[in-house]
């Protein structure tokens, strides 16, 4: 560990944090319902000695410590679990039926939980004043809620915005990269309608299921077919349902489908493919009514600050020398954090902290990483199998905070 004031004691307060970690993630809550998680985040901050405002943007959680002069750092961690059964074996494993931290979130939780108790513990070796964000319902877009629930006027207004979460990469490895970092995703709810009737006189019908597997065939061209090999797009259906029995052709069919972009041509030619496809099959197929198309939430394209980025990243080198590794390309995950910064009008930087167990990295080098992503064997997050090992994750994602945090918070 490096020889950091702010990390004076850390070592001695890992083994509560691992307990909380556990906890959290025995005891899972959806967005919007982080009821128990918020709570026990409020407790920790005011015993910690922040000052903590609960409920802010629903069941969000806001901690502010001023220590003297100097610039206001956000740090922030999402608190939602996904509706998921976990797989993972562990004994704490959760025990909420059906809801899973798939995604890491309790993890992250237990990071920045840790990062305000060295804060808070080590006043003598920073200077300025940092806000904690425990929001809810990033799986879901929850930042906006957090940001329109008066947040610029209730709390300090920062002159950076940092985060980072668990991803599959080996445990102890820290990495990012400027500019575009994760990309923009939307969803969209549509319906398919037909004629429903006796599945045995299909000819007196019009059937939504073979229409809506048209839509999903048709829409595996869009990327192929209609995005530049240089570009990067993902369409994916991920939710298909209509029908009640086998011998009954429903009136209706209904997609979720999701859309992942890195820049915004791309975004607005995939959408506009997508529309496209989904009313030409239903006029295909005679159906007696236009499709619904509903748009169900928007990530934006999380951008890194090149110039904070780059100080991120050397605060990082330092503390995890030969650990930190630079991406090559934006990945195709989304992220609503890049909202804070947008909305605020301050500068952020967001990474990635791995967390599996290296036994399973043992065939796999860091270049071939950075090159072709986590190999496919490794659970990812939003697996039922995704389960961050607790060492040394804890302690590494607790030190990239702290660090990152630094370079603004220096005496």
């Amino acid at each position: 560990m490096s020889t950091s004031p702010l990390l004076t004691g850390l070592r001695e307060r890992l083994p509560e944090l691992r307990a909380l970690y556990e906890d959290v993630h025995a005891h899972p809550e959806l967005s919007f319902q982080e009821v128990r998680t918020a709570a026990l985040v409020a407790q920790r901050l005011r015993a910690q000695g922040w000052e903590v405002t609960e409920e802010v943007g629903g069941t969000g959680v806001v901690g502010v410590l001023a220590n003297g002069d100097g610039p206001v750092v956000l740090l922030r961690a999402d608190m939602d679990a996904l509706p998921v059964t976990e797989q993972t074996g562990l004994p704490y494993a959760s025990t909420n039926d059906g809801v899973m931290h798939a995604c890491g979130h309790d993890m992250h939780v237990a990071w920045l939980l840790g990062a305000t108790g060295q804060l808070a513990a080590v006043r003598d070796g920073w200077r300025g004043t940092v806000v904690a964000v425990f929001q809810p319902a990033e799986e879901v877009g929850g930042a906006p809620k957090v940001l329109a629930d008066g947040f610029a006027d209730r709390f300090p207004r920062p002159d950076v915005c940092l985060a980072q979460h668990v991803a599959g990469a080996p445990a102890g490895l820290v990495g990012t990269r400027a500019g575009a970092l994760m990309a923009g995703a939307d969803s969209l709810r549509v319906t398919l309608f037909g004629r429903g009737g006796h599945g045995s006189t299909p000819e007196a019908t019009v059937d939504p299921v073979v229409l809506a597997a048209a839509v999903v065939m048709r829409l595996q061209t869009v990327v192929s077919r209609e995005v530049a090999a240089g570009q990067q797009a993902v369409v994916t259906v991920g939710s298909i349902h209509g029908g009640t029995k086998d011998n009954i052709i429903p009136d209706s069919v209904e997609l979720r489908i999701n859309i992942r972009s890195t820049t915004a041509a791309v975004r607005e030619r995939v959408l506009a493919a997508v529309e496209r496809i989904v009313r030409a099959e239903a006029a295909a197929s005679a159906a007696p009514r236009e499709p619904e198309i509903v748009p169900v939430d928007s990530f934006p394209v999380t951008h890194n600050d090149p110039e904070a980025t780059e100080a991120v990243q050397t605060a990082l080198a330092a503390e995890f020398p030969g650990l930190t590794f630079e991406l090559t390309s934006p990945v195709p995950n989304s992220e609503d954090f890049g909202t804070f910064g947008t909305t605020l009008g301050a500068p952020s930087v967001f990474w990635f902290v791995g967390g599996t167990d290296l036994a399973l990295y043992a065939d796999v080098d860091l270049e071939s990483l950075v090159r072709d992503g986590i190999p496919p064997q490794i659970p990812s997050n939003h697996s039922p199998h995704f389960a961050p090992v607790p060492d040394p994750t804890i302690e590494t994602g607790v030190r990239a905070l702290l660090a990152a945090a630094a370079h603004w918070l220096a005496p």
